[in-house]
């Protein structure tokens, strides 16, 4: 498994990272966590989806400015995904990239959020920490849009949506689980390369279901990310 960028703390051994909500992490081997990156201006020109951004005006433009022609933001695309906008499972969020120093352009695509068992977890040796909970799986897929080579670079920052809009707990893994795969974008990871990788959301409980997903990296922000349903 690939370094995460977005982690806080890493115990030593399987424990408990703690950030803004209650993190989890099950170590598996010494691979030092990377400090995330801090988050560049998002991209303001529009692309088709549902706006979820309060402020999206009814023009469709971000922020009250018209949406039609769309000029792209420095740094960014025409038709680039804005702050808080929707998706439906399926359909791909193109926008600039960052990843520590290296920029590039991706388009991101959550594909499926599949339901495991709790039985799955023990292979971490997380006991009491996972007690009652339910891990979901969320599948997505990288395509290089851009013209910069992003090899060994990182897509996290991808969180879990329970029914109710509310954040999943996450499971940062650091080693092998072999139920949801994530790695780093392989060498050569060039224009038009594509991946597809997994993160791990936990429900409360058997009853809860997490039935969306979010991703809040660079560009965008825990309130105003990119969601699937």
């Amino acid at each position: 498994m690939s370094t995460f960028t977005m982690r806080r703390t890493t115990l030593a051994a399987a424990g408990l990272a703690v950030a803004s909500t209650l993190v989890l992490t099950g170590c598996k081997d010494g691979n030092e966590d990377v400090a995330p990156a801090a988050p560049s201006a998002p991209a303001s020109a529009s692309q088709p989806g549902t706006p979820a951004s309060p402020s999206a005006s009814a023009s469709g433009g971000y922020g009250g400015a018209p949406s039609s022609p769309a000029a792209p933001a420095p740094g960014g695309a025409a038709g680039a995904a804005k702050p808080g906008q929707q998706y439906k499972i399926g359909e791909a969020a193109e926008f600039p990239f960052a990843s520590g120093s290296t920029k590039g352009q991706i388009a991101l695509s959550v594909t499926k959020i599949e339901q495991g068992q709790a039985a799955d977890l023990d292979v971490l040796k997380l006991g009491d920490k996972v007690k009652g909970k339910v891990p979901y799986y969320i599948h997505y897929t990288v395509k290089n849009t851009g013209t910069t080579d992003l090899s060994f670079t990182s897509v996290s920052h991808i969180k879990g949506l329970l029914g109710d809009g509310s954040e999943a707990q996450d499971l940062y893994i650091i080693g092998k689980f072999d139920k949801c795969k994530d790695d780093s974008l392989p060498k050569g990871f060039t224009n038009g390369q594509t991946q597809s990788s997994c993160a791990v959301a936990l429900a409360p409980s058997a009853d809860t279901k997490v039935a969306g997903a979010q991703y809040w990296g660079d560009p965008f922000t825990l309130k105003e990310g990119l969601t699937w349903k």
